[in-house]
């Protein structure tokens, strides 16, 4: 437990034994508070989930960020030709299509 205040063989007054319960109440409050945490399975395995979830969102978002960098501007402009229609409801068959011609025109422009 706690140091005691009071000298060699001298019984502790009822107010120092009230400080060291207080004490003692304060310390086990705190380690079990400490076991609880590391318990909670749930909400380490949220709180994992939460950081790999950022890090993953980083992650693509440096990737797209890389590859509209390193595509030749006449395939980002089919692509955004293709998102264009598709959010106008022009059909799986001409984005699958524009989508196959923008692959084309990068394999292409990295062999010229």
């Amino acid at each position: 437990m706690t140091g005691n205040s009071h000298s060699h063989g001298a019984k502790p007054t009822p107010d120092e034994l009230r400080a060291q319960v207080e004490e003692t109440r304060r310390e086990l409050g705190e380690t079990v508070e400490a076991l609880a945490a590391r318990a909670d399975v749930r909400a380490q395995a949220r709180q994992k989930a939460t950081q790999l979830k950022g890090q993953a969102t980083e992650k693509a978002h440096t990737m797209g960020d890389r590859i509209q960098h390193r595509t030749p501007q006449p395939v980002r402009d089919k692509a955004h030709q293709a998102a264009e229609m598709t959010r106008a409801g022009g059909g799986a068959p001409l984005v699958a299509g524009v989508a196959v011609l923008a692959v084309l025109l990068a394999v292409r422009s990295r062999r010229h």
